[in-house]
């Protein structure tokens, strides 16, 4: 069913609630089984499907963007303010995104998520696959984990 054997993912206990803001939740597209997905310190992990998490945003991301080949990404503010970047064809778009509303990320459109104030924003992202941006004192783009 998931890839238990690398310890990517775990079952989610039926009946059991949980806290959506500390844990990021996997929906493979193969099954639409769901489960959680394992924490890193990196880039997040990605499986073939959706992973879907609501955390509490308190500082910009430890990244200079991101884009997902895989499909559009849909972000849900519950609350806060932050702004996205957008990068469409040779030019920028910033989008300011208050509590209550949401955006889509077209799929393979490099885009930037930075704290206007700091809240919690859900987000349903695309994958398996994925790319971002180091920051400049961190080297030149990777690849995350498929």
């Amino acid at each position: 069913m998931f890839d238990d054997e690398t310890k990517r993912t775990t079952p989610i206990p039926i009946g059991v609630p949980f806290d959506p803001s500390t844990r990021v939740v996997g929906l493979a597209r193969s099954t639409g089984d769901a489960c959680f997905m394992a924490q890193t310190s990196g880039p997040p992990l990605r499986l073939d499907g959706y992973t879907v998490g609501a955390p509490i945003v308190t500082h910009d991301p430890p990244h200079a963007g991101e884009m997902h080949p895989d499909g559009d990404e849909l972000l849900y503010v519950v609350s806060g303010r932050f702004n996205v970047t957008l990068e469409l064809d040779t030019e920028g778009r910033d989008i300011e995104l208050r509590t209550g509303e949401a955006l889509v990320v077209p799929r393979g459109v490099w885009h930037l998520v930075a704290v206007q104030e700091p809240g919690q924003l859900v987000h349903i992202t695309p994958g398996p696959g994925g790319d971002h941006r180091s920051l400049p004192q961190s080297g030149d783009a990777t690849k995350e984990p498929q």
